[in-house]
Order: structure tokens, then C-alpha cells, then sequence
């Protein structure tokens, strides 16, 4: 019977993310297999999967209604209540209440609202009081009958007819006490009562993969007999019949479901408007004259020192306002203009321009861009098409840095409940959640490791296909690329792992957090919580974002606007401001007036000379530049679109390359296509191209051209009959037959594919260029604002420190009376380093630092430093880190002395500080400072080379000074080894190398065998080495990452074409040294003889197989004696100890 249709209307998804595996397409199809006519759901305190349960119910045939389940806050405890939208403004009080509960800060329960709260925003709501856990249910629970019938008579009140008490039988405790209760309270009252089943799954058997989602939320394990478990294997989407048998002793409360149902209608407009803030306009005009005069002013500001053909300027701006204008978009270009002009008018430095917007004559005109369309030949129409209405969308690069305060700046021009940025869903990647579930399962880590990483690295991977299960269209190389035989293996083998891997795949892509869109920010005309509830994080410095995904927004029509952040535009930033601050120009340099053929520019792309250039400084990228030999703009831009996976699998590139080498003769599909082509040597490089070709061949408008390129892209096979319908037509007309019209087409559609969007090319090639004309004519400043940049990235500034050394730059050490909180520069040949560089080492101290320096000088030694300093601001952990890393070296005192003093420097510190604050002194005030605060170092032998390494890299990160290996040099002969930069590359060729591993990675072959990759290096060379599974385990001892070692093999070229050692032996450099050495020599004179007996325990504390050498000179006799009763490893570490015990360069290894 219609009348007594269930619908359940207290339903979890995944988005309440903590809970739930429910995914709503799969809820939708469900529910209609079912029969039901109506789905709620009702996430914890949120609307997140709003519009997509909108979406997938109504294309189902079946009524969606919108709820959440949130907490009320009560004096001693809280509680739940089920809130559902009747209507409209039941849609909009929803969302005011969810988003005022982020507002006003979470805690340990997570976010709640008051009943004053409830009361104020009650209209078009529906409220069902919880089973349980609602305040009435609490209530009767607790035998407080009082305070049930009055709570509830309090919500009628309120409510009236719109209020509910919901009932459950859900298997767990009380759900039976509690519904015999209320039918007693709601009778009294005459409140009717409703069933629910707080739906957290699909599938009966789905209970187990919950209560592991639930353990994995929790941090628990799923065997914890300690665990509290609040959920229920009935927690299932059970049919209407299934819940009409359930109360069957209780119809009416089957009927009130249905009923409720009918009363909730909410209707979403989706992509119907877009909904944009009113921008302010002066008086006496309307918005499009307004927008017409700003973009012609700015169009005469941009061409009065420039010879162009105004009237195709003119044209052009006529013909993109028009199109503006009739889309109604005027508003949304002046909201962008207004704050890229507050940015640079606040000296925040933004992009040229991004995407497809840099074709836009107006955006040039307005200042959004700052690349010139009709120079470059971009097309409007691929920004903004005239045949087809879509929001324009600009994606505007901002100073990393600086990027927040233009995000202030829109928030206070119109309003901070009018802005907020868009939240983003993290969801349980394949990695993760083995993971994951290998811990809630109580694996070991390791365990579960293991199987994590036997799942090949790829964006696309999921564990179905890393098990070898594909979908249809799957091509072989991907397929190769993500099947992995080791995990398919292990599940086939393994019932462990068959476990961990059926639990992981009932979980995996669920929600599990949320988070923020990198760029996107909404202005709304009103209050965000007008078109969806806002979200905040827990901590303070969580900003507001929607609880509408970036999709869900434009749906419901919100405008976003792009504020990306862009390190590159920092690093010029910085770069400009430090050349004039060091004198090296005479005022900011303006980057935007360089001519684009600066020979030192393409010289250096053309010796590969990339590191930090924008784009261009990947390998890959500089072996295609090596090949291309760059000597025009045009060459930047078309690399930039030419580095892509398509054109260099479709080997485009070469063709680019060997064409403008005359290496290979330019092609063209059909002689009307030469002018188009020409400038990208023949190759379809570009969109835009692709929109000419059919304009001059086919006759189509841009805007056709542009719908063409887009079913192109779409490739859906009735679409791409109808357009090459049209251009078969179009061509024929022009007198092209059929066949060449279709292989043309052919042609096209074979390169769309390809193409790349010029606008955005010739917008990040204008960073590129800039970038590197900075570094071709500023090398210190340019680098050490690249290092600046990656201060948090000891790898990368380890690297890059290679590369500025290699450039010919000196860099210096840390110090703490040059340095300062970044990197810098003394001149242009030297780069200071940069002490937030250094681990341990705030910016808060160095600004401190800084500022007492340039106030009154130099620091003069350990206890100047620390005296004037001050104690809050200067720990332990940072002066040994300024120490370890040489800061204080130029205070001539050995860093171990330092490193001894340095305590009672602080505490004298402190007691003259404390004196200075409290105002103490006295007769003899002068005097007794003098001599309690005498500069007075406590001696201690210097650290041997290897405990200053050591200390260097604990907070540098890596070996700056000194590399592991130069402590072996003297030795290198003697063992017949050579360092990785000394070897002479040849194929096949056997050598001994003596290296550090610094890195070491283990992977499977196909056979199951496991074989190592090691990076080993010198001070200026990094090799890479293998270690094939046969050999590894008679050498997997030696393998120790960060340990100098003697390998053995032969050098040949890998799979990518770059020399590796394939190695067959690994022995420890202090092993080798022992089998070359001849004996180890000590010298000795009569100042020694109190400390034989030391020296004899020393060398018996080092066994091995090399005889000791006496040389002794006493009262000028001399004489040397190997004697048998000694034998020890000749290694730099006893060197280190016999001099520090007989005094220096009093020990050596003498060689055969």
C-alpha cells in the first residue's frame, strides 16, 4: 500500500567521515532496487554530499530529502537530534545552523548547537528527537519522566506538528526500553512517533569493513574486547517490507515515515544562474558602460609607447566586449581586475597571466593579464566562447608568500560571510589504507608496509588493478605499469594478506578528511550559508571554506575565483628587491620592459644551465633543451607545450627539433595549412592551431572551431560524426575532396588530442624567460633566492648548493655576523648562507640575531653572543645547532671548546641580563662585571673529521664543508680505488669506486627476488648503482645507507640511458684499507712514555690483522720496531684516537 511506504530518513554516507561506507551513487541505486520512492540523508553535521545526492536521486526517479544529525549542547552533557528540510527555508535555516556550529569552535565531541539557537532558526524544519541519544530519549532512558514529558512538550512548542520521536530496534541496548517509553510519552503528549534505523551501510554484511572504518577513525583494533562498540549489524538499508515486518506491532510509525517524506520537498537550481557580488560603479552609469570605458582607458594605457595597428586592437576590444557584455559577465572581470590592481598596487607580486584567460584582449587592457593576444596570436574564442555560454575563468598566480592577504583583501571589500574558500575530500588511497587496515587488524608494521609498497607508485592506481583486474579500455602499458605480481602473489598465497587486501578494497576511495581546494575562493552577493553551510577546521588558524565541493559550487551557480600560489613569482621577487638592495641596479628592476631576444638568455638554455628556471629544469626538460639548442621566445612557448606524455609518445618533440635543425623536411597535411603551421616547424602543437585549421579549411567561425576542438576532445561518436559532417562540407566549398577533407580531419582529431592551450603556454614562458634572464645576468642573487624558497627541503638545497658551486659561485657558511634569516648574497660571486637554513634555528631567533648586529655590531666571541642576546629567545637546541653548523666558526675557537663553553656563556648571560632588568650594582659594579663576564673557553680537543661531519648534517641535513669521502682521498692509490667524479665512463669497463651510499631502495623482480638501487656519491658526483639479486645476498651486510664503502663492477648504460655501476662486491672502506695496509706507524718520544699503558689498552681495544710500527726518537737516538704483540684495524678512527691521546699526526697507515 502507498500509504504505508517505509522511507528511511536517518541515513549516514561516507561523507559523514568518520562513519558510514556509504557512497551515495551506490545509496540511489539501492534504494531504487528496493522500490523506495524517497531517500534522506543525514550526514553528521553536515551537507557535504547535498548536490550529489540531488544529482543521482533525481536522475533515479527518486525524491531526495536533505537532513543532518547534529549535537545539541546541554548544560552537563550533549545531545543528538535529526533535523530534516521540509522546504526552501527549512534548506536555508539548516545551513545557517550547521555553519554557525564551526563558527563558534569544535571540541573533544566535535561541533554542536544550542536549543536558543534551534529556536531561532526552527522554520521549515522537521525535528525528529534521536533514539537514544536524543535529549528526550535520555530522559525517559533514565527514568526522568519529568523532565521527557517536559523537554518534549518544550520542542511541540516549538515545532508543533513538525516535531517527531523517532524510534529504532536496531539490536542494541535500550532501542526496545526507549520505544516502549515513548509510545507511552506520545500518547500523552500526542506526539507521533517515527521509525528509523540510523543506516550506516548497504549490506548486512557490510558490518565487519565498518567496524574496521570505525577502529581506523578511533585509532582501535578491530579484536579489542576493551573496544566500546556503539554500531550494530542492523545498521543496514533494510527494504520497506523488511521494516514494515520490524513494527509490525506499530504501523502507524511505518505511516509517519512516508508522511514525513511527502512534507519534504527541496528543489536545487542547478546550473541555471551564477550568482556574482555587486561591484561597486560610479554614479550615471550602468555596469557595461562602466566596463567599456575601464577596459578602453586600459588599452590606451597599454599601446601609448608602443607601434601597433591600433584599428586591430580597436576591433578586437569591440568584438570581446560584446561578447562580455551579452554573457552578462562585465561584473566578474572588474571583481578580478580590482584585486590583481590592490595586489600591485601593494607591491604582491602576480603571474602574467594563466590558462586560457591570456588570450583576452580586455583582460590585457584591465591589467588581469600581461600577456598581449594580438602580438601572440592567441584566440579570445578558446577563453570565451560566443556559441556557447560558460562562466569565464581566470586562474590568477599570486606571490607564494603574499598570497592570504589578497584573500583578506576581497574578504573586507565584500564581506567575510560573503567569501570563503571550497573544501576538498581526501579519501582512502590504495597505499593508505593496506596501511590502515593492517594496523586495525593488529599486523605489525612492517607487515603491512611491505605490502604497501609492493603496490606500484602511480596517480591512478587503485588495488583492483595492482591485483591485475582492468577495466576494458585499459591499454597494455598501463596495465604493466600497475599490475604487481609480488601483491597479486601474497593474496593468492597469503590468507593474511587475502584478509588485509578484500577489507582494504571494501574501504578503499572512501572519504576519510577534509580539506581545502589549493586555489579556489568564493565571492557570493550574500552570505555563503545562503547557498550552501560553511565548514571550519578545529584550529584557530583553519580559514572558512564551503561545505560544497568545487563542482556542487558552480552548480548552484557560486562563482570562484583562483588564487594559486606560485613560489617562482616569489623567487623573482626577491631576486629583484636584492640586486637593488646590494647596489647591483640603480632602481627595481621592471621585468615586464625586458625584450624577449636577450642572447644570454638562450645562452644559457642552450649550455642546460636550468636550475630554478620556471618549467625548464626538470632533466628530461634539459636533455630535449640540449637537443633543441633554443634561440627565440617562440622556442620557450613550445617546449612548454611540447613536454607533455602525448607529444613525446607521439615524438613530436624530435620532429619539432629536427625540423628547426634541417635535420628532417617540414611536412604539411594540405598547403592552406603552411601558415598555420609553419611557426611550430609543421608539428599541431597548439589548440588554437587546431581552431584555425577548421576555420581556413572548413569555413567554421572560431566559436564553431572552438565546439569542434571540444567533441574532439570528448570523442563522442555522435558528435564527431555531425562536426565532420560540417567540415567535409565546409572543405568541399573551398574545393577540397571529400577524401582529403576526412583524412584532414583524421589529422586534426589524431592531434587535438595533443594540443596544448597556447595561452597558457606563452603566459608561463614570459616566467621562464624572466627567470632566466635573472639568473643569466644576477647568478647570486637569482640562486640564493631560490634557495630562500626551499629552506624546509634539505635535499633540494643540497642539490642546488651542487649547482651554484658548479656555476662558478662561492657559497659561504652560515655565520652569525653575515648572515641572515634567508639566504643572501655579499656580492655577486658569493651567497651567505641562509640561517633558517639550519634545523633548530628559528626565524624568531634569527630576526632577534639580525637586529641586535645591525644595532651594535659584530658579535665578538661565544659569550658576546649569548650575553646579547635575548634568553627567551635563545635555547639549547639552537646554540649547538649554530655551533654544529659553523655559525660560530668565526670566532676562531674549535667547535668541540665551544660546544663545552657554551653553557656557562648562557648562564652568564642570564645573571647579567637579570642584573640589567632588576638595576643591581654597587661600588664595586665596573670591576665585578668585568671579572665575572671574562671571555673564558674551556679547552677540549677539536671533533675528529668524522664527528664534525657527523654534527654538520644533524642540522644541516647534509655534509656542506666537508664530504665523508675526502677523509679517503690520501688513500684512494694505495687501495686501487677512485671516486665517482674521477671515473672515466665506458662501457663494460670494471672499476672499483669508493663511495657514501646515501641512498638505498629494495625492489622485487618479477621472479620475487629482491634486487637494491643505491645512489653513492662523492662531493660533487651522484652514481647510480644496482645490486642484481644473485649478488645481494653475499653483500647485503655492507649495504648501509650513509656509510663510505669500496664497490666493485662494471659501468654500463641503463634503461635510460644514463651510466650506472652494476655491482658484483661491497666490502667496508676500513676492511679494504686493513687487506692493503702494510702496518700502522706511531711515533713517539719521550713525552710519552707516562702513556704507554693507555696506549696499549687502546690499541688491544682495536683488534685485527695489521702489525703495529714503533718509531721512537729518545735523547737523540732514534729507531723503529714492529713488533707481534699488536694487531689492529687500521682505521681513520684509531688514527683519530692515537692523536688525541699522543697529540696530532702522530699515527698513520703506511701501505704496501
Amino acid at each position: 500500500m502507498p500509504d504505508s511506504e517505509f522511507v528511511h530518513l536517518h541515513c549516514h554516507s561516507e561523507y559523514s567521515v568518520e562513519n558510514s561506507l556509504i557512497r551515495i551513487p551506490k545509496l540511489v541505486k539501492k534504494a531504487k532496487e528496493l522500490g523506495m520512492s524517497s531517500i534522506a540523508l543525514t550526514d553528521n553535521a553536515n551537507l557535504f554530499a547535498a548536490v550529489k545526492l540531488y544529482k543521482e536521486a533525481k536522475s533515479a526517479g527518486i525524491k531526495p530529502i536533505f537532513g543532518a544529525e547534529l549535537i545539541l549542547k546541554g548544560e552537563d552533557q550533549n545531545f543528538s537530534l535529526l533535523l530534516l528540510c521540509q522546504n526552501q527555508q527549512g534548506y536555508l535555516n539548516l545551513s545557517e545552523l550547521i555553519s554557525l556550529s564551526y563558527l563558534q569552535g569544535q571540541t573533544l565531541d566535535g561541533v554542536s548547537i544550542t536549543a536558543e539557537q534551534l529556536q531561532a532558526y526552527h522554520h521549515g524544519l522537521i525535528l525528529i528527537a534521536l533514539p537514544v541519544r536524543s535529549d528526550v530519549a535520555q530522559h525517559l532512558i533514565n527514568n526522568q519522566m519529568p523532565e521527557a514529558n517536559q523537554q518534549a512538550q518544550a520542542w511541540k512548542t516549538v515545532f508543533g506538528d513538525r516535531f517527531y520521536l523517532g524510534v529504532q530496534r536496531t539490536g542494541r541496548t535500550y532501542d526496545e526500553r526507549h520505544l516502549h517509553l515513548c509510545v507511552e510519552l506520545g500518547l500523552a503528549l500526542d506526539i507521533p512517533l517515527v521509525a528509523t534505523n540510523d543506516v550506516e551501510f548497504l549490506q548486512k554484511q557490510d558490518f565487519d569493513a565498518h567496524e574496521a572504518r570505525i577502529c581506523i577513525s578511533q585509532g582501535g583494533l578491530l579484536d579489542d574486547a576493551r573496544r566500546e562498540k556503539h554500531y550494530h549489524t542492523e545498521q543496514y538499508l533494510k527494504s520497506g517490507e523488511a521494516m514494515e515486518d520490524l513494527f509490525s506491532d506499530l504501523p502507524e510509525v511505518i505511516i509517519n515515515s512516508a508522511e514525513i517524506a511527502k512534507r519534504c520537498n527541496v528543489h536545487f537550481e542547478l546550473y541555471k544562474k551564477n550568482y556574482l557580488p555587486d561591484f561597486p560603479i560610479p554614479e550615471g552609469l550602468n555596469i557595461a558602460q562602466f566596463f567599456t570605458q575601464e577596459s578602453e582607458a586600459g588599452l590606451d594605457n597599454r599601446l601609448q609607447d608602443i607601434k601597433a595597428d591600433r584599428q586591430i586592437y580597436d576591433d578586437r576590444l569591440a568584438f570581446e566586449l560584446s561578447v562580455i557584455i551579452q554573457m552578462e559577465f562585465p561584473g566578474y572581470f572588474l571583481i578580478v581586475a580590482d584585486f590583481i590592481r590592490w595586489s600591485k598596487d601593494n607591491g604582491i607580486p602576480v603571474g602574467p597571466g594563466r590558462g586560457s584567460g591570456a588570450g583576452s584582449l580586455v583582460a590585457y587592457a584591465l591589467g588581469i593579464t600581461n600577456v598581449d593576444p594580438i602580438k601572440h596570436e592567441l584566440l579570445f574564442e578558446r577563453f570565451l566562447n560566443p556559441e556557447r555560454v560558460s562562466m569565464p575563468d581566470f586562474d590568477i598566480d599570486f606571490c607564494t608568500d603574499r598570497r592570504d592577504e589578497v584573500i583578506d583583501y576581497v574578504s573586507k571589500k565584500y564581506g567575510a560571510e560573503k567569501v570563503s574558500q571550497i573544501i576538498t575530500y581526501g579519501t582512502m588511497a590504495a597505499k593508505g589504507v593496506v596501511r590502515d587496515v593492517g594496523r586495525v587488524l593488529g599486523h605489525p608494521y612492517g607487515f603491512s608496509d611491505r605490502i604497501s609498497k609492493s603496490i606500484p607508485n602511480d596517480l591512478k592506481i587503485n588495488l583492483s588493478r595492482a591485483l591485475g583486474y582492468f577495466n576494458e579500455g585499459d591499454s597494455q602499458e598501463n596495465k604493466d605499469k600497475w599490475y604487481s605480481e609480488e601483491l597479486k602473489n601474497r593474496y593468492d598465497s597469503e590468507e593474511s594478506v587475502t584478509t588485509l587486501i578484500d577489507l582494504s578494497l571494501e574501504l578503499e576511495g572512501l572519504v576519510r578528511n577534509v580539506g581545502t581546494h589549493a586555489g579556489g575562493v568564493l565571492i557570493a552577493p550574500s552570505k555563503i550559508s545562503d547557498f550552501c553551510p560553511i565548514y571550519k577546521g578545529p584550529n584557530e588558524s583553519d580559514g572558512v571554506v564551503s561545505q560544497f565541493d568545487m563542482k556542487d559550487v558552480e552548480a548552484m551557480g557560486l562563482v570562484k575565483f583562483d588564487f594559486l600560489g606560485l613560489s617562482n613569482l616569489t623567487v623573482i621577487d626577491k631576486t629583484v628587491k636584492l640586486i637593488f638592495a646590494k647596489g647591483l641596479s640603480d632602481e627595481l628592476i621592471d621585468l615586464d620592459t625586458l625584450s624577449l631576444d636577450d642572447n644570454g638568455v638562450y645562452e644559457l638554455l642552450q649550455r642546460c644551465d636550468t636550475t630554478g628556471i620556471f618549467q625548464l629544469e626538470s632533466e628530461g626538460m634539459r636533455g630535449y633543451l640540449k637537443k633543441l639548442q633554443a634561440d627565440s621566445f617562440e622556442d620557450i612557448v613550445a617546449m612548454l607545450a611540447l613536454y607533455r606524455p602525448g607529444p613525446l609518445g607521439a615524438g613530436m618533440v624530435d620532429d619539432y627539433i629536427n625540423v628547426k635543425h634541417g635535420t628532417q623536411k617540414v611536412k604539411y597535411p594540405h598547403p592552406m595549412l603552411e601558415e598555420i603551421l609553419k611557426p611550430t616547424n609543421g608539428v599541431f602543437l597548439y589548440q588554437e592551431q587546431v581552431m584555425k585549421s577548421a576555420q581556413v579549411m572548413a569555413g567554421y567561425s572560431l566559436g564553431g572551431a572552438d565546439l569542434l576542438r571540444r567533441a574532439m576532445g570528448k570523442k563522442i561518436a555522435a558528435e564527431m560524426d555531425a562536426q565532420r559532417d560540417v567540415f567535409v562540407k565546409g572543405a568541399a566549398e573551398r574545393e577540397i575532396d571529400v577524401k582529403k577533407a576526412n583524412e584532414i580531419f583524421d589529422l586534426i582529431d589524431k592531434f587535438s588530442g595533443y594540443g596544448f592551450n597556447k595561452s597558457h603556454s606563452v603566459a608561463y614562458a614570459y616566467i621562464s624567460y624572466q627567470t632566466a634572464w635573472l639568473k643569466a645576468h644576477y647568478p647570486a642573487a637569482f640562486m640564493a633566492s631560490v634557495l630562500s624558497g626551499m629552506m624546509d627541503d634539505t635535499d633540494r638545497i643540497a642539490f642546488t648548493v651542487k649547482e651554484v658551486q658548479a656555476m662558478g659561485l662561492t657559497v659561504d657558511g652560515p655565520s652569525v655576523n653575515t648572515s641572515y634569516h634567508q639566504f643572501s648574497i655579499r656580492d655577486e660571486k658569493i651567497i651567505t648562507y641562509g640561517l633558517g637554513a639550519i634545523k633548530g634555528v628559528g626565524e624568531a631567533l634569527v630576526e632577534v640575531l639580525v637586529a641586535e648586529r645591525e644595532a651594535n655590531g659584530e658579535y665578538q666571541d661565544l659569550f658576546d653572543f649569548c650575553s646579547r642576546i635575548e634568553r627567551r629567545s635563545l635555547n639549547k637546541r639552537a646554540v649547538e645547532a649554530l655551533i654544529y653548523s659553523g655559525a660560530l666558526d668565526g670566532f676562531g675557537v674549535n667547535r668541540a671548546s665551544l660546544i663545552k663553553s657554551y653553557p656557562s656563556a648562557m648562564k652568564q648571560a642570564e645573571q647579567r641580563q637579570n642584573d640589567q632588568s632588576s638595576g643591581q650594582s654597587g661600588l664595586f659594579a665596573n670591576e665585578q662585571v668585568h671579572n665575572e663576564y671574562e671571555v673564558r673557553y674551556l679547552p677540549a680537543s677539536s671533533f675528529s673529521f668524522r664527528e664534525t661531519l657527523q654534527f654538520e648534517k644533524s642540522v644541516m641535513g647534509y655534509y656542506f664543508y666537508n664530504h665523508p669521502t675526502d677523509e679517503y682521498k690520501a688513500d684512494l692509490k694505495h687501495i686501487s680505488a677512485t671516486l665517482p667524479s674521477a671515473l672515466v665512463f665506458r662501457n663494460n669497463k670494471e672499476t672499483r669506486v669508493l663511495a657514501l651510499i646515501s641512498e638505498l631502495r629494495y625492489r622485487s623482480t618479477r621472479s620475487g627476488a629482491q634486487m637494491a638501487l643505491i645512489n653513492v656519491e662523492d662531493s660533487t658526483t651522484l652514481l647510480n648503482a644496482v645490486v642484481f639479486s644473485k649478488v645481494l645476498g653475499s653483500v647485503s651486510e655492507a649495504l648501509v645507507a650513509d656509510t663510505v664503502v669500496v664497490l666493485s663492477g662494471k659501468i654500463n648504460k641503463d634503461y635510460r640511458d644514463e651510466w650506472q655501476l652494476v655491482v658484483d662486491k661491497v666490502e667496508g672502506v676500513d676492511a679494504v684499507k686493513e687487506k692493503y695496509a702494510r702496518n700502522f706507524e706511531i711515533s713517539l718520544n719521550h713525552k710519552h712514555q707516562t702513556l704507554f699503558e693507555p696506549l696499549s689498552a687502546l690499541l688491544k681495544q682495536n683488534p685485527g690483522q695489521c702489525p703495529v710500527k714503533f718509531c721512537y726518537q729518545v735523547n737523540n737516538a732514534q729507531g723503529s720496531v714492529i713488533t707481534r704483540d699488536y694487531f689492529v684495524k687500521p682505521s681513520q678512527q684509531l688514527i683519530d684516537a692515537v692523536d688525541g691521546l699522543l697529540g696530532d699526526h702522530l699515527s698513520k697507515i703506511n701501505y704496501a
